[in-house]
This record gives C-alpha cells, structure tokens and sequence, in this order.
C-alpha cells in the first residue's frame, strides 16, 4: 500500500499520529521496494539501525525499574528476549505492519509480509521513526502499551523458557535447583491436563507453586514463570 489514504488507516490502527509523513512511508519502505522503485526511494534500514537503539533504551528502562533487585547479567538476558525478532514480530503483528509494508512484487509474492525479519526490522525502522518525529516520551508510551498487551498473550509465554530461567536465576543467587512434581492428571486422555507443583528452599522455608496445562512441559513451564515472579519479590 502506497497511498496517503493507507498511510492514514495504518496510523489509525497503530495509534499513530506522524507529523512527517515521509517519515511514516520510509520506515515502511523495505529494500526491495527502494531498489526498483523510479522515484530514487531510500529504505528503512538506516532507520533500522536508529530504531534499534530507541528500543534497547527503551527496553532496558523498562526492565531496570520493573527488576529492581535483579543483577546486570539477569537484567541481559531478560532484555535479549524483549528485542528478538520473535518478540518484534509479536509486535509487529499486534499492529497489522506487514499489512502495510512497501515490498516489491517478488518479495510480497515470498511471503514477505509475514516474514520475521522483515517484520522485526520494520517495527525497529518505525521506532526510529516516531522518534524522529515525536521524540522519547511518546515513544516510549507507544511501546510500553504494546509490550503490557503482548506479555498477556499465550504466544509470548511460549518465546520464554521459564525453566532456564528459574534454573539461572538460582545458581546466580546461590540456591539449590528447583524440584518439580507432578500432582494429578485431569479429564480423559484426549482432553487431558497435567498439574505440577515446583518447589524450592529459600532460608530453610519451601517456596512452592503450581501450575495447569494440557501437557506436562507446558505446566512445569507456567508453574516456572509464577514461582519467579513471586521470588522476585522476595
């Protein structure tokens, strides 16, 4: 989609306001477009790399005020996940991006629309742009809203090894490995749910929790992830 009148339904959808519309179409503007459209287009990776510093601030912001007890080495690795292509891509989606991208003919008949990279190195492009365009606040407001709505969503729990997590997070405080243990299973076998307990020892008392879902992993995993939120906030 090339037109103003997208350019607008786009805003509309994402919750966007450019003043600079030039800088909206370019952060759309994949390579492949530029390079064979006449009009001496430029494409979105310069805007790319700016985008993926608005971000990585953006994000390590976010993870510094929300972990405030947590080391520099678990604050990484947390971050490295939050700027994955997987995790842009989830964004990306939530704000139907691909439906807007500038591709050539060829690379829109690949399935570039729905390619990960593609997706994650627009969503980088248009933070740089809305930078450029309404600077660090709205910005960062824009992301933070998108962040808190996928983190609810089923597909971002999946991206999260909750486990290694877990596992990391007790050999960095010096504690010993959590201990998991299934519970029960529920309901006939072609519905079947699986509850697990995981438990660990902090200053002599058991910390457990537990944990629902359709397959053993999923339900040590789910377990995992609210065992460390309550750590955290021990």
């Amino acid at each position: 989609m090339t037109s103003d009148v997208s350019l607008d339904l786009f805003e509309k959808h994402a919750n966007l306001n450019f003043v600079n519309k030039d800088l909206l179409r370019l952060a759309l503007t994949h390579s492949s477009y530029a390079n064979i459209s006449k009009k001496d287009e430029f494409s979105n990776e310069r805007l790319e790399f700016f985008g993926d510093a608005v971000l990585k601030l953006i994000i390590s912001e976010y993870l510094y005020f929300k972990y405030p007890k947590e080391s520099e080495g678990y604050l990484s690795k947390l971050r490295s996940k939050y700027v994955s292509d997987k995790l842009l891509s989830l964004l990306a989606d939530e704000i139907n991006l691909g439906n807007y991208l500038l591709l050539s003919f060829g690379e829109e008949k690949s399935g570039g629309a729905k390619r990960l990279s593609n997706l994650a190195n627009a969503f980088e492009a248009l933070l740089g742009a809305f930078y450029l365009d309404q600077g660090l606040d709205v910005v960062r407001r824009f992301l933070l809203d998108l962040i808190k709505k996928v983190e609810t969503l089923d597909l971002f729990k999946k991206l999260q090894d909750y486990k290694s997590d877990l596992q990391e997070y007790l050999q960095h405080k010096k504690l010993a490995l959590p201990e998991y243990r299934l519970l029960d299973q529920i309901g006939p076998d072609h519905d079947r749910q699986f509850v697990t307990e995981v438990s660990v020892v902090l200053n002599g008392e058991s910390i457990t929790e537990k944990a629902t879902g359709t397959t053993k992993k999923d339900s040590e995993q789910v377990a995992a992830c609210k065992l460390l939120a309550k750590l955290h906030n021990f």
